[in-house]
């Protein structure tokens, strides 16, 4: 049976959010690190395609995506992966409650989504007795929430040609 190439490319820009969330899991660079700045994309494109469509991103999929990275980073066991399961959560909670679709709704609801899961983040590593870098984190939680709108972009062209 042959598939037409219409077909394929549907399937593969289908796929496309899953693809590139393992391709971040397993090159290890969630974080986009430039001499000033740094930017968590995994938190971003999870949150992003939770918000949007979830039954294109699935939580199995997302915890799986944060051991991976976990492995990678050489961090404890599940650090990673309960961040993104928070981000998803919130993520879940705000898709519910919000009424229209909107960049700047999603970009303000964006921030207890980073704060919730930068939490989780600190008090996993801090009780796994790993050091901590304080400044890092905040440095990349604030560039993450300014760097969002770009990515939100980006999603939403990609969001587009899935539903075409």
């Amino acid at each position: 049976m042959s598939i037409s190439t219409k077909n394929f490319w549907f399937r593969f820009i289908a796929a496309l959010p899953i693809l590139i969330l393992f391709i971040i899991s397993l090159n290890g660079s969630s974080i986009i690190n430039i001499k000033f700045f740094s930017v968590n994309i995994h938190y971003i494109l999870v949150y992003y395609w939770i918000l949007r469509q979830p039954q294109s991103l699935g939580l199995g999929l997302i915890f799986l995506s944060g051991i991976i990275s976990d492995v990678v980073l050489g961090f404890p066991l599940g650090v990673n992966a309960l961040s993104l399961l928070m981000v998803a959560g919130v993520a879940s909670y705000v898709r519910v409650v919000t009424v229209r679709i909107t960049l700047v709704n999603d970009w303000i609801s964006f921030i207890p989504a980073l704060l919730f899961a930068n939490f989780i983040y600190f008090i996993s590593l801090y009780y796994s007795s790993y050091s901590i870098d304080y400044v890092y984190l905040l440095k990349n939680s604030v560039f993450t929430f300014i760097f969002y709108p770009v990515l939100w972009g980006g999603f939403s062209v990609i969001s587009n040609l899935m539903r075409s």
